[in-house]
């Protein structure tokens, strides 16, 4: 660019290039946290669906802060959670190109949501995926277990600087293994009954002790305060709404031109110089907007809540007899029935969008990460128009007799 009499920053960040959809539509976790051995095995990921958002009432504890000790109403949106089941292990093993997956091992019993994640047409399908594979189960697990010892006898991998490896970015060596764990989506009554299935590494503990865990949590559900707890810091991992081919103002945020400008205003007036005679990667451009992969670090967890009990939006502060539900449901997605998560702010995603929780990459020291959070209030309003009422009890006392009750 030529000189120009004022200053002014570019419209849009060229870090999320290129803009474009995404390749798959579960978000998908490029890097796990640091592996430390000298902890217990645990799990370090979590898929839930969204919901939708409320607000919550609480007090701020941060000394110091002009909001300390001062009631805030904050944004959160909420996870329908329902329990993962384990169905596999993979062990990977070092290559000169990174990691690479040495064998897998599966349970015995796999549900039909999850074995219509094997095929594009289940109900025209002969339905025989795994039907081999059970029979190593019947002649003693003779197979089975020989697979296991390998992984426990060759899954190790080292990282060096100068190496690609997807672990962790120091060197040494590291026992990298994972299991196979969907969610159980027929609980949620999305309309959809193919599972969501993904991979969620075993940090801690050496290699046996990890092949152990997984073992361990064979067709087993795992519940989401099984991994995550309140007021813990995790990174939200998912694809964003979609909005299809728009132009370069809404995609690109650039100025509007003069309102009598020839052959339409909502354009870039000049796409660049005569030379170098072509348009450069850094202009805007009409194309793609949403429906891209993205990665949200440090959203914390305000409220971990159990599913089939009832008041689970009761607080001590708030004595009134209420679920999470707001009154008519979530727009777009319907009742909260299984477990749920309130993380501040909101996330990625349009409604029914899978989401993938994972554990953060690095050690939380911030203020905000140490802070204790103690909900006062959760709102239940409805979320279709002005809410007034918190529960439909509370709107049958204030409306009294209605029509619509009397003629039933």
């Amino acid at each position: 660019m030529s000189h120009r009499k004022f200053e002014r920053p570019r419209h849009g960040s060229l870090g999320f290039l290129p803009k474009k959809r995404a390749s798959r539509h579960r978000g998908k976790v490029k890097s796990f946290p640091k592996d430390d051995p000298s902890k217990p095995p645990h799990l370090t990921a979590f898929l839930a669906y969204k919901a939708g958002m409320t607000h919550i009432t609480r007090d701020v504890d941060k000394p110091g802060s002009k909001a300390h000790k001062k009631e805030v109403v904050e944004a959160v949106s909420v996870l329908e959670t329902p329990p993962m089941r384990v169905v596999g292990i993979v062990g990977y093993v070092q290559t000169s190109n990174g990691i690479r997956a040495l064998t897998t091992v599966w349970a015995e019993h796999l549900n039909d949501e999850l074995k219509r994640r094997f095929y594009k047409n289940w109900y025209k399908c002969k339905k025989k995926a795994f039907t081999k594979y059970v029979k190593k189960y019947a002649d003693g697990q003779k197979d089975i277990d020989a697979e296991v010892e390998k992984i426990k006898k060759y899954c190790q991998v080292q990282c060096t600087r100068g190496l690609r490896c997807d672990v962790i970015k120091i060197e040494g060596w590291f026992e990298v293994v994972r299991v196979l764990s969907h969610t159980q989506i027929r609980k949620l009554k999305l309309g959809q009954k193919k599972a969501h299935l993904m991979e969620i590494q075993i940090n801690g503990g050496d290699v046996a002790a990890k092949v152990d865990f997984a073992l361990n949590l064979f067709e087993k559900e795992v519940p989401v305060d099984g991994v995550f707890a309140q007021n813990e810091m995790l990174d939200v991992i998912g694809v964003t709404k979609g909005h299809g081919y728009e132009g370069v103002v809404s995609r690109w945020g650039v100025t509007r031109l003069p309102r009598k400008t020839h052959r339409g205003l909502r354009k870039v007036a000049c796409i660049g110089a005569w030379h170098p005679a072509k348009v450069q990667y850094s202009v805007a451009r009409a194309g793609q907007h949403g429906y891209h992969h993205r990665t949200e670090m440090n959203k914390k967890v305000y409220k971990i809540g159990k599913g089939g009990v009832e008041n689970n939006a009761t607080t001590e502060f708030d004595l009134t007899e209420k679920n999470i539900n707001p009154v008519g449901g979530f727009p777009h997605y319907g009742l909260v029935r299984e477990d749920y998560m309130l993380l501040k702010g909101n996330i990625v995603g349009p409604k029914k969008r899978v989401i993938t929780l994972r554990k953060s990459l690095f050690e939380q020291t911030s203020r905000n990460a140490a802070e204790e959070i103690t909900l006062k209030f959760i709102d239940t309003s409805s979320k279709f128009g002005h809410g007034r009422f918190q529960t439909l009890d509370e709107k049958a006392k204030f409306m009294g007799m209605r029509k619509k009750k009397v003629t039933a």
